[in-house]
């Protein structure tokens, strides 16, 4: 059932952005910038995190749960660093999930010859 659930609530996510891509004039980066810091806004508002529980992979593995993940990664850094704590909480807590992306988009790269749409 997790499963199921997952699928179903990180479709919804994803097809409410396809919506916005689709109906509206904004470009692909505006709405990924928009997933993230709404999940950073869920997150902060107190939000995110009972719905992150409940659904699982289905709302951490989008964007909004990136931006929840930076948030999170922010609140702890503020807490033990203090003003510091902006500036590299976000980074600390999402290092790990950038780097096998900038990895694997490498290496991705090496792999395949892309080219531009005309």
């Amino acid at each position: 059932m997790e499963f199921v659930k997952a699928f179903v609530v990180g479709g919804i996510i994803c097809a409410l952005a396809q919506v916005l891509m689709d109906k509206t004039k904004m470009l692909p980066g505006r709405i990924m910038v928009l997933l993230v810091c709404t999940g950073a806004v869920l997150g902060a508002l107190g939000v995110y995190q009972p719905f992150s529980e409940w659904a699982g992979a289905g709302a951490n593995v989008p964007l909004m749960g990136f931006g929840n993940l930076l948030w999170e990664g922010m609140k702890k850094a503020i807490d033990e660093d203090g003003f510091l704590g902006i500036f590299k909480g976000g980074f600390t807590a999402c290092a790990v999930g950038v780097s096998a992306a900038l990895v694997f988009s490498y290496i991705a790269s090496l792999l395949f010859d892309s080219k531009m749409k005309k």
